[in-house]
């Protein structure tokens, strides 16, 4: 692994980062033999910064989890991030695209948990047992590492390019809807830019949730009751700019919408 000091100096980079609204060098090129495991490490330390600083975790992110999403990062692997409380917005909102180095969307589903789950074994059903509900939501992706060139390493230590979270649509609980047929079209100012259907995250979004489970074992860690899990794009980003309206139609499931000023 790096050594500490080098961690610990590449977490102050993306906390400043976040800061200034500012982007860094890729963390590959100058640290070309950092692992995966480095990039948690990373990440990890950023996280417990935050959490010390009063931010409060309230959910996961996963990513890459669909041949659409991997295709349009060149990442071949699923990986995942943290939700802080002062991320997450409802629908209808006005977002500062301020805040942000740069704006993209996803389209997905979030989980909320009902009791926790915890690996290495989780499986489908388990994931379908501890959810209370499940509803639309968009993602805001924000990266602050430079995007050319940026492998799964870069992205893992960036929180996995986690920016936001829009909650909205239609709430069901797991058993009254089939999730892999869940669709989308997804409006960039009235105009349709993406659409696909849920089943594209690892044929069922719940077996996201499931990887998310069992990887998080590996790193000591859990998910809890109540936790807001995205479950993973199932369609490439959209590049958003100021004053970008945002509508996402998930049929029966109902409409998210935002607006970046």
């Amino acid at each position: 692994m790096l050594p500490q000091p080098t961690i610990a100096a590449l977490a102050d980079e993306l906390a400043d980062a976040h800061r200034s609204r500012g982007v860094i060098e890729r963390i590959t090129a100058r640290h070309p033999e950092a692992t995966v495991e480095d990039s948690y490490a990373i990440q990890g330390l950023w996280r417990d910064r935050a959490l010390a600083d009063g931010r409060r975790l309230v959910g996961r992110k996963i990513g890459l989890t669909s041949k659409a999403m991997q295709q349009a990062t060149g990442i071949s692997e699923p990986d995942y991030g943290v939700i802080l409380d002062d991320t997450v917005w409802e629908s209808g909102s006005v977002v500062p695209f301020d805040d942000f180095s740069n704006v993209r969307i996803e389209v997905e589903l979030a989980f909320v948990l009902a009791s926790p789950l915890e690996g290495p074994h989780c499986t489908v059903f388990d994931v379908l047992r501890a959810t209370e509900y499940v509803t639309p939501a968009l993602e805001i992706l924000n990266s602050h590492i430079e995007l050319e060139g940026r492998t799964i390493v870069d992205t893992i230590a960036d929180n996995a390019a986690y920016g936001g979270l829009v909650l909205g649509g239609r709430p069901v609980a797991p058993a009254d809807v089939d999730l892999r047929w869940v669709g989308a079209m997804l409006y960039r100012n009235e105009t349709i830019e993406e659409t696909g259907v849920a089943g594209g995250v690892l044929g069922n979004p719940a077996s996201g949730v499931a990887w998310l489970a069992n990887k998080l074992h590996q790193h000591g860690d859990s998910l809890a009751a109540g936790e807001v899990i995205l479950a993973g794009s199932f369609t490439r980003p959209v590049w958003c700019e100021r004053g970008d309206s945002i509508l996402c139609d998930y049929g029966p499931l109902g409409n998210v919408t935002v607006r970046f000023e």
